[in-house]
């Protein structure tokens, strides 16, 4: 009699194991996900970006009441603008050797040795007329708020405008806005800088004094020569507002992150 040939049927143990064997080989690896770097501090760009006017309508203003205002002591205003012009790009060449005041009052006063000294009626011009330059903006803001939820959310936030005014004139533009100096840990000025955008050791003074790293901290700005690209040299993430934007020279921005003053705050939230 011929013997059965017995065959063993796989457990269901086994079919389980094979199964989950034939479904990894099945399934691709997921990659891991690469971890967000968190940022900490904002450094904002101040013209164009928290304050919304375009530059051109300001400094028509601006040169306008301050010619004026030196007119008296015997300063004649064509000339005087070409001094300011001079003044100012003495400024932008600073190499870190001086405060950005003493490179644009050396400019000047060379300018003008025979007229009185000029520095104490600007003083009282940015004091009592400056205000006058806010016919230039093109909307009402209250930044207020949107500065306090970033703070809420555990943000720094630094004012990093180009430092070729004083104090007293970047306090004045804050007020349109409903901010001041307080809602800032730093708020560069001439007289606590000694670079100018769009040269990056303007961003790297404003990190060494802070005690921050580039790494932890984001600029956000409407000037793409002057705010985006010296950021982005120092490997400093960025964010473009355009509501009012400038871009003098034309560089590509089709890969910048970039938006309204508005959608900046979402993305920046984003990143807390």
């Amino acid at each position: 009699m011929r013997r059965k040939t017995r065959i063993s049927r796989p457990t269901s143990e086994s079919c389980l194991r094979k199964k989950r064997l034939w479904n990894a080989e099945k399934t691709p690896k997921r990659r891991k996900r690469r971890k967000k770097l968190k940022k900490s501090t904002i450094l904002f760009d101040m013209d164009g970006t928290l304050v919304p006017f375009e530059s051109e309508d300001f400094l028509k203003l601006y040169f306008k009441g301050l010619t004026k205002k030196l007119a008296p002591l015997g300063y004649e205003p064509k000339k005087t603008i070409d001094d300011l012009l001079a003044g100012t790009a003495a400024m932008y060449k600073n190499d870190g050797s001086r405060l950005n005041s003493e490179a644009f009052w050396e400019t000047f006063r060379a300018r003008n040795s025979e007229l009185p000294d000029a520095k104490p009626l600007c003083d009282d011009f940015y004091v009592n007329e400056f205000d006058e330059t806010k016919a230039s903006l093109r909307e009402t803001r209250d930044l207020k708020p949107m500065m306090n939820r970033l703070k809420k959310a555990g943000f720094e936030l630094i004012l990093s405008t180009n430092s070729v005014f004083p104090l007293t004139a970047i306090k004045t533009r804050l007020k349109w806005v409903n901010l001041d100096e307080s809602d800032f840990l730093l708020v560069t000025n001439y007289d606590n800088s000694s670079f100018c955008k769009p040269n990056p050791k303007f961003f790297a003074e404003i990190l060494e004094k802070t005690g921050k790293t580039a790494d932890e901290s984001i600029v956000v700005g409407n000037n793409v020569k002057e705010d985006i690209l010296p950021a982005k040299a120092l490997g400093i993430a960025t964010f473009w507002v355009d509501d009012y934007p400038e871009n003098p020279d034309g560089a590509d921005v089709s890969s910048f992150n970039r938006g309204s003053i508005a959608s900046a705050e979402k993305f920046l939230l984003g990143l807390a």
